[in-house]
Parts: structure tokens; C-alpha cells; sequence
């Protein structure tokens, strides 16, 4: 069984969006992104860090589905990471009204025993300071590294974010994200630029759209499952970046069928994110459902090509 080790947050957020009001919830890159991942035939670990205020009962779920959290940090002095948006009726577009960093700003990463040749690693939203010093700690580079960061970095640490995008393979960002990175404005140059200072693949997030792969091999289009409710898109890159890698990790071997395949699993997993607020609908999820929702995609997405297209 493979091993995915993953760095990120472990926060609480408030979102208020044009369907409700969330109140004060568990969230943060790790668990979304754990969560997703544990869906899988693979073993699960985190890196993070959690302030004395979360709650042990929720991380204590995680043990159940058999999430290592072994090297999850619990802070006696200070509380954890806190995180409070608001979503417009277009719920691509959002404010952040309060960020407190709180236990984040004293974390240093400790590699769990188990997970020191991880095959898979996911760098979720975090300093690329300490994404370096967790690259910089692993015995041998895992088979694939997924990195997820944003625009706040891009604009205060470029020089760093830049020597871990050199050491990637997967590089997950949005629209937005892709120009600020590279200062192109349609993706498709925005990723030929990307693709040229070291990862082999950029997918680009396009929300309630779906994604775009990138890769020298060639690029894919995955449109999004279509929804009759949408109520919070909290953590939907997260779920889709741990479906991906989770799916990848079922391979033996893998190469761009698998990397288009994977991108259609994470895509499917975040559309049940969306559907509740926080991890409430990521929480219920199990193979069955993502299987049948998986099924119905493709039912959606197929179509037999008829000749007058090509002739």
C-alpha cells in the first residue's frame, strides 16, 4: 500500500455565504485534504500543527480512518489557526475578513516515523519555508510531489515559493494565481511559462467550471460535475488535490491516462465538498458514492464521435 504524506493547516473557518452562515468549524489544507486522501487504497499521514482550542475528538476520527497523526502538533499556549470569509453569489470571488495565524507562526514539521519515504507527498497551503524544510527532510524523493499554495505567498516570499516550485511535479493553483505567478493572462501561457521552471504538470482550478491539465504530453479538460446545490467551496481544491493523489496512488505505474483519470476523481471528490459547509458532506463520503457519481460523469462527459466531424 502506498504512502501519502501530506503538509498543511489544520484550522478553524467561518465562511458566511449566499446559502448560510457556517459558525465556527474545523477546516484547514490538511484536513481537507487527509480526508480526501483516506478515501483511497493508501495510508494517510500529516504534518501540522493544531492549537490547544481543537477539538481532540475530531482529530481522533481521524485514527479511525486510519490517518496517521503521529506528527500532528498540539500547541499548549496558543490557539489554532483561524480563518473567516465571505462568498459572493459568484462564490469564485471571496473576501477574507479575519486571518489569525496563531500556533501556525511557532510550527516547526517533524516527519512521522512511518511516512520518512513517503511515495507521495502533498504540499498543502503553508510557509515555503517550512515546505522546504519538510522536502529537505524526507529520505528520498517521493514518486509524485503535489504542491497547492496561493496568491498571499506568491506576493510576500516569490524567491522561496520559486526554489519549491523547482522541486515539484504537480503544481495546483487557480486562475488568478496562475497569472499573479507569471504574469500571463490566459492560462494556457500561463502554464507553458510554469511548466519551464520545473514541474512536469500544472492543473489550473477554474471552479465552477472545472480544471485544466497542463503537461508537455499534451492538455485536458475536466468540466465540473454539475450541482443542484452549492453552499460552501471551502477546502474544494484541497479535496480535489488529496482525490487526485489518493487515485494516482492505486497505480502501480502511472503516466498521462492515469494523471487525466486522476484529475476526473479529484474533481468528482470536491463536488461533494461544496455540497454542505466545511468537511460535513467529505465526512459522509465513502467508495460508493464517489464510484456512482464517477459513473454518472462519465455518462455526461462521453459522446460518440461522428464522421462529418472528422471527414
Amino acid at each position: 500500500m502506498k504512502k501519502i504524506l501530506i503538509a498543511g493547516t489544520i484550522a478553524f473557518d467561518e465562511v458566511t455565504t449566499p446559502f448560510g452562515y457556517s459558525g465556527k468549524m474545523p477546516g484547514g489544507s490538511a484536513v481537507y485534504l487527509a480526508l480526501s486522501a483516506s478515501l483511497f487504497e493508501a495510508r494517510v499521514g500529516i504534518i501540522s500543527v493544531a492549537g490547544y482550542d481543537f477539538p481532540r475528538h475530531f482529530l481522533e476520527s481521524f485514527k479511525r480512518r486510519g490517518i496517521d497523526i503521529s506528527a500532528v502538533e498540539i500547541s499548549d499556549r496558543y490557539k489554532s489557526f483561524y480563518w473567516k470569509g465571505l462568498y459572493y453569489e459568484n462564490m469564485n470571488r471571496r473576501d477574507t475578513l479575519v486571518t489569525r495565524v496563531n500556533a501556525l507562526a511557532h510550527f516547526r514539521p517533524r516527519i512521522p516515523e512511518a511516512f520518512t519515504s513517503p511515495d507521495f507527498l502533498i504540499l498543502g497551503n503553508l510557509h515555503p519555508a517550512v515546505q522546504l524544510e519538510i522536502l529537505n527532510a524526507l529520505n528520498g524523493r517521493p514518486r509524485l510531489i503535489l504542491l497547492d499554495t496561493m496568491n498571499y505567498w506568491m506576493e510576500t516570499t516569490p524567491e522561496l515559493l520559486r526554489k519549491v516550485i523547482q522541486k515539484i511535479d504537480v503544481l495546483l493553483v487557480n486562475e488568478e494565481e496562475a497569472r499573479l505567478l507569471t504574469g500571463r493572462y490566459a492560462p494556457v501561457h500561463a502554464a507553458a511559462k510554469i511548466l519551464k521552471t520545473g514541474p512536469r504538470y500544472v492543473i489550473i482550478k477554474q471552479g465552477e467550471y472545472g480544471s485544466v491539465m497542463f503537461s508537455n504530453e499534451g492538455v485536458f479538460y475536466a468540466p465540473a460535475y454539475p450541482l443542484e446545490t452549492v453552499k460552501d467551496p471551502t477546502g474544494a481544491g484541497d479535496s480535489f488535490a488529496g482525490g487526485f493523489t489518493g487515485h494516482l496512488a492505486e497505480y502501480d505505474s502511472f503516466g498521462w491516462n492515469e494523471m487525466k483519470n486522476a484529475v476526473v476523481c479529484g474533481s468528482n471528490v470536491a463536488s461533494f465538498t461544496v455540497e454542505d459547509f466545511g468537511t460535513r458532506s467529505l465526512e459522509k463520503l465513502n467508495r460508493k458514492l464517489l464510484r456512482e457519481r464517477v459513473g454518472e460523469y462519465v455518462k455526461m462527459t462521453a459522446f460518440p464521435l461522428q464522421k462529418k466531424f472528422i471527414s
